[in-house]
């Protein structure tokens, strides 16, 4: 039996980036070289003729738009519902590479593998981490029984709802947190430590609807981010107000505790139809529900995350 496809899906970033010195892992240019050209230069994947590369995007990740993301989403999901298709890898910048995560998981709940993979030195580098970044994914993509959106850098495996950039510049900048990775990748291959992001067919049943419903979609509803710290006001709070905000991700202090300046600024915004999410600018721990809570949490989101989840909700694009 002739073994399935995985698709390789390129959006740009530093593992796609050039420099004009090898030696210069900070100068370099993001989004340069095209997938297929990164993917030919890894000889354990060009000798597999199973492979099959497309670019979506060609970006720098900190630049990353609501169209590139559905975009994304379309071609994943197009994928995704062909049979010869066992799973896909998308090549992405590290900067919003875990908005993107969350992203595809809220919208696709696939179950097939969609793994994103991603660099911190350019494709230039005296020593690149890209291309053993790539070989790990479709690894992780053809293992079987793999399913849902994961991460995979520097040899490990993370799950889409967990996975935060926590470094800036060590090639193992990622980190699932309190929880631990899915699973990590050695010369022996994938070791799995926990089970496989659940499977949740009502919402991937829903995706090819969603996955419509976005390309109708003009104008993303506004959502922003607010972070609470010492002498923390309301004023940008009310200038969001005037601007037309259609939601506000509250990033609190420990348990998301909120400033009673900014939480004035926030019951007013709610008032005014704002919709108020709260969650932790902690990089670690749960928000804990407490019996004087007057705004929602995101449970286990961070502020980004939830920042997407919001927009979704928004846009009634929740099964």
């Amino acid at each position: 039996m002739q073994p399935k496809k995985i698709v390789i899906l390129g959006t740009g970033g530093t593992i796609a980036g050039q420099s004009a010195f090898p030696s210069n892992n900070i100068d370099y240019t993001a989004a340069q070289v095209g997938v297929a050209q990164l993917v030919g230069a890894i000889p354990a994947l060009a000798l597999q003729g199973d492979l099959v590369c497309e670019q979506v995007a060609q970006i720098d990740s900190k630049d990353m738009t609501f169209a590139v993301w559905t975009a994304l989403a379309s071609r994943v999901q197009h994928y995704l519902m062909q049979d010869d298709i066992q799973g896909v890898v998308v090549t992405h910048g590290t900067d919003t590479l875990e908005e993107t995560a969350y992203f595809l998981h809220a919208v696709l709940m696939p179950s097939k593998p969609v793994v994103l993979t991603c660099s911190m030195r350019p494709a230039t580098a005296t020593k690149p981490d890209g291309p053993q970044n790539i070989l790990d994914a479709v690894t992780v993509a053809r293992h079987p029984g793999a399913q849902g959106v994961m991460v995979v850098c520097a040899g490990v495996v993370h799950s889409a709802v967990l996975v935060q950039k926590v470094h800036t510049m060590q090639l193992n900048a990622f980190s699932s947190g309190d929880a631990g990775p899915i699973g990590q990748i050695d010369e022996n291959g994938l070791k799995l430590l926990q089970n496989w992001p659940a499977d949740q067919q009502i919402r991937a049943q829903a995706a090819p609807e969603s996955i419509a419903a976005l390309n109708l979609v003009a104008d993303w509803p506004r959502v922003e981010i607010v972070m609470n710290y010492a002498g923390a006001g309301g004023a940008l709070v009310d200038a969001l107000i005037g601007q037309g905000v259609k939601g506000l991700v509250v990033a609190g202090t420990g348990n998301g505790t909120i400033h009673e300046a900014l939480e004035a600024a926030l019951l007013r915004a709610r008032a005014g139809g704002v919709h108020i999410v709260r969650t932790t600018r902690c990089v670690a721990g749960p928000v804990l529900a407490r019996a004087d809570d007057r705004f929602p949490i995101a449970i286990g989101l961070s502020p980004v995350k939830a920042r997407v989840e919001l927009m979704l909700e928004l846009m009634l694009l929740r099964p």
